[in-house]
């Protein structure tokens, strides 16, 4: 049963792996500005990027929303892709502020499918960057999903190789508890999995999952 093999996986990783305590971040909406900037880098990366803004003192809505383009694009060059990564946090400043008076209170009554909706709307936003969002900075009940997820997935036969975003995110949504502590712990260890272990060129004799079925 799906259901049991997923909890089984679970308590497999966090048996080898521990809590995860993901997302870092100080305030939400320093989690919200990593989410954004983690796209096609490491958190490394980004930590070293939000570390130039706490030192510019400009990671608030208020100041970002404010902060020259080239100048913000100069203090996230560590995040790489900096000018499209500027682009896109102004991208969502922008909507954030014309919505919701840059106010994250003014969230917190939205329905989390329209509000997903409203965050895919922005240009620079997709749904896994919309999904983190709405799970690590505003703890709604959303599953995220990314390349480490349909990965281990497909190799332990959980998906089809086919399956989209929205048919892996369902398998995980429909097949535990509604806890939203538990989707942001799963989707963490499942990222330390892929990182560690789970790689193209897989580690399967040092893997915590190596007594499950799976295939590579």
């Amino acid at each position: 049963m799906l259901a049991e093999q997923l909890k089984e996986i679970y308590d497999l990783l966090f048996k080898r792996f521990g809590p995860q305590d993901w997302w870092p971040g100080d305030t939400p909406f320093e989690v919200i500005v990593g989410a954004i900037l983690t796209q096609n880098t490491n958190w490394t990366n980004v930590e070293k990027a939000i570390t130039n803004l706490k030192n510019a003192k400009v990671l608030t809505p208020d100041k970002l929303h404010l902060l020259d383009i080239k100048k913000l694009a100069e203090l996230i060059r560590p995040a790489g892709y900096f000018n499209i990564k500027a682009k896109r946090l102004k991208n969502f400043l922008d909507w954030f502020f014309e919505e919701y008076c840059g106010e994250l209170k003014n969230l917190e009554n939205i329905p989390t499918d329209e509000l997903r909706q409203q965050l895919l709307s922005v240009k620079g936003i997709g749904p896994e960057t919309a999904d983190s969002i709405l799970l690590y900075a505003l703890n709604r009940l959303v599953f995220v999903v990314d390349a480490y997820t349909a990965r281990i997935c497909s190799r332990h036969h959980l998906i089809s190789e086919y399956a989209d975003y929205h048919q892996i995110q369902e398998t995980f949504e429909s097949n535990l508890a509604s806890d939203i502590q538990l989707f942001n712990e799963y989707h963490a260890l499942l990222v330390h999995l892929g990182k560690d272990f789970c790689k193209p060129t897989p580690k399967c004799e040092e893997c915590p999952l190596n007594p499950l079925p799976h295939s590579v």
